[in-house]
Parts: structure tokens; sequence; C-alpha cells
């Protein structure tokens, strides 16, 4: 297996052909009578037309034949991916999932879109407003089919099993440690090479971007040099027994078939690509003096709203780095939140729950509701001595936090087992450490 090729950048312009095929891009202009190698010319925007320059979306696809070419959509079983949010009544609690089960490929062969589970989210796709967070659990590559997001953008946070994805810009494989952005209406495929276990989080309406430093500079965070672009790769194949291509459109799945491969792009140019990026390159920004940083200064990419500094979505990670911050309770601080904070851990063990917390699963602290370290880790940080010490080592935890008060699917509720009805407990055994009588000491 030759190591995939990639191009480097935020948001670029990028340009790219298939070596096969040198000139194939038309030069000087988008949309020629007749395209280099007898290709079709087809623009997919990613933003209306008349958006400011900074945020307008666009990429040209020349490929082979035009993506219009197929049998009309029908709907087909959306299995326990939903969009609808009153499936069961609000849960307001503190919610904790252990690590979700994977099928075994010897029962069932699941792939990347059979093994969809929806856990939890908020508005809806019609008015491009809201976001969806899912687990996929699978074992099995996708054969002759591939899947397109017409409601929003899905950012994937592989946490067991490489992902091979093929999409209409060309090939990534995204590793655990590793996300990859696939963007509304983008079609891909995903090969799997045994039992395959993720996150995702979907927006409505927004795209992801990186969020804006102010006083920390021009630097640090997730910096642009880092995200991956894949080069244009095509093949010309056509599929006698049909390819079937599913669309995720306002909240349901439709297919619909066709007698080709949906990945004939021969070559491609534009601003509007899917992506992936390395966790490991995260140039973490963290407190040296005293007093706790909120965690936004851990953010990796933002879908903002149009309020300014209210996201519809943030990801956020935890990353290995250095705790040296004097006289200071260093742990996340309890806390009460008009945002939703939804956790994953991809490896390791998170620092202020040290114990249930575990690969593969997952939690959800809603709105208001209050949550913070576990009984063991405050008592054992309330003493600690205070040196310089490597945080989270060896782990990787992050969060999906939005501004919409989400609801948790029957899935997420009951269906998958996976509740943790202990949760609560991790706090039982705070005590209270009032002194009425305290002095301060007198220097």
């Amino acid at each position: 297996v030759f190591p995939l090729q990639y191009m480097s950048g935020f948001g670029n312009e990028f340009s790219s052909e298939d070596p096969r095929c040198p000139g194939a891009l038309p030069e000087g202009q988008n949309n020629p009578q007749v395209c280099p190698y007898g290709l079709y010319a087809e623009q997919l925007s990613g933003s209306a037309f008349t958006c400011p320059r900074t945020t307008n979306k666009r990429s040209w696809l020349y490929r082979i034949l035009p993506s219009v070419k197929h049998k009309p959509f029908t709907q087909m079983p959306c299995g326990d991916l939903t969009e609808n949010w009153n499936e069961v009544e609000p849960d307001p609690n503190q919610l904790r999932w252990m690590p979700f089960t994977i099928p075994k490929s010897t029962e069932k062969k699941v792939d990347f879109v059979a093994g969809l589970h929806t856990i939890c989210g908020a508005g809806e796709a019609k008015s491009r407003s809201g976001i969806g967070i899912h687990i996929y659990t699978c074992n099995t590559s996708m054969v002759d089919r591939c899947f397109n997001n017409s409601d929003g953008d899905f950012l994937i946070v592989p946490q067991q099993g490489e992902i091979l994805i093929t999409t209409e810009f060309g090939k990534m494989m995204v590793e655990p440690n590793e996300i990859c952005v696939i963007q509304q209406g983008m079609r891909f495929s995903v090969d799997v090479f045994g039992e395959t276990r993720g996150y995702i989080l979907e927006v409505y309406g927004t795209n992801f971007e990186l969020p804006d430093l102010g006083p920390i500079g021009a630097n640090g965070l997730a910096n642009p040099r880092d995200f991956l672009c894949p080069v244009a790769w095509y093949e010309d194949r056509q599929v006698a027994t049909g390819y079937t291509i599913i669309n995720k459109y306002q909240g349901k799945l439709f297919t619909c078939q066709q007698d080709f491969s949906p990945f004939n792009v021969v070559a491609w140019h534009g601003n509007y690509t899917p992506y992936k990026y390395n966790l490991k390159n995260f140039m973490a920004i963290n407190c040296v003096a005293f007093d706790h940083a909120d965690p936004s200064i851990f953010t990796v990419l933002t879908a903002k709203s149009t309020r300014p500094g209210v996201a519809i979505a943030d990801f956020v990670i935890f990353p290995p780095r250095w705790g040296v911050a004097d006289h200071t309770f260093r742990p996340p601080y309890y806390h009460r939140n008009c945002m939703s904070e939804f956790m994953g851990l991809i490896k390791g063990h998170y620092e202020a729950k040290e114990e249930g917390f575990q690969p593969g699963g997952a939690s959800l602290h809603s709105m208001m509701t209050p949550h913070g370290p576990d009984a063991e880790c405050f008592e054992k940080n309330s003493t600690a001595e205070l040196k310089p010490e490597r945080v989270a080592e060896g782990t990787m935890a992050f969060m999906f936090e939005s501004s919409f008060s989400m609801a948790v699917t029957k899935w997420g509720l009951q269906t998958c087992q996976k509740l943790d009805k202990s949760y609560y407990q991790c706090w039982e055994s705070l005590r209270s450490h009032f002194a009425p009588n305290w002095k301060p000491n007198k220097h």
C-alpha cells in the first residue's frame, strides 16, 4: 500500500488533477464549452453564491459522468439514525455511557452507514440550524455504496480502528487521534480493517472553522498548515449490479441507483473540500501562573452561530500538557454551564474521572446540569504537592460543546443498554469541609 498524498492548509484554494490525466483542469476558466479529456464540469457550492469572499465556499469538479445521472431516490430505513428529538422525555441528569458495543463480524456484517447511531441532538435540518451527535460501530467496508449528507457537515473522530475514506476529491486515511471533516453534500465511502468505532459531530447550516486567536496572537492551537486535504483520484468503473448512493436528507435516509462509480472526478479546484487533522499537532496554550483557564483554550474547530462568541458547536480536546499552576486546584472546576457538554475518550484515562469514563464511552452534562471532579479526584488534588507535572499523558479526551439544549434519543437512553445508572454515585461521597471558626494565617 503506497502512502496517500495530501495538500496542506485550511480553507485554501486548492487545485489537483489525477497524474494519469495531465492537463485535466481547464485553464483560465471553470466551464469551457468542451472540457479536457471530454469531462463534465460540475460545481459543488458549500455557501450561497453571494456570501462575502472570505466565507464563499465552492469547488469545481471535472468528472467522467455528472452526478445527476441516477435513478430516482426512494426512502430507506434509518436504523438508529434520527433527527426526532421527542422520542423520549427529556432527562436533565448527568449521563455517562460505557463503551459502545461493536458488532462482531462473525455475527453480522455492519458497515459505516448501517452502524450509525444517534445519541443526542437539537434543532432541525430543514431550517439549517442544529446539531446531531452520533456513534459509529462497524466491522465491514462499504462496497459499491457511498454516503452523502445533504443536511450538514460530519466531523468524524475515530476511536478504534483506522478508516480509509474515499471521497470525490480523493482518499484520506484517518486513524485514532486524527479527525476528519466531510462537508455538506460531499460523497464518501468508508473502508474499515476490523472492528471499528468512533464519534461524529454533525452541524446543520454552518461549516467548521478555526477559532479566532485574539490575544494569543498569530500562532497556536490548531495551525492551518497541519490540516490535510486529499489529492485527485478517479476510478472509471461501471457497476452493472448497481452502485448505491445513500443520501441523508431532512433527517431521513434515501437511496438511489446508478451504474457507475461516483468517484469519477479526474481533477478539481476550489476551497470546499474534505480535510483531516492530527490531534498531536495541537499547540496547547495553558495557565502558567495560578488559577484555571476555561476549556475554550483547547478549541480545535468551531461552528459559529449568528451570535458573536456563541458556537452552535465547538470541538475541544484535552491533550497531553504540563500542569504548573501554583496554589491552584488543577483539575476542572465544579461547573454549571449555559452550554451542553458531550465528552468522549479516544484513549487513556480522563484526569477528572479516572475510573468510570472509558475509551469508546461518553458522557453528557446538559445545560445547567452541575458536574465536576469525582470525590476521589477532589480529595487527592486538594492535598497534592503542586509541582510541575505532565497532565493527560497517553490520553486524549475531547468535548463537543454546543449552545443547543440537546435531547437524548431512545437509543441513547434505552436501546444501546450502555447507560451507566450508577454515574451519580461518583459524587455521593463528597463531604463538607466547612470550618466556621477558620482564621486566615497571619503573615
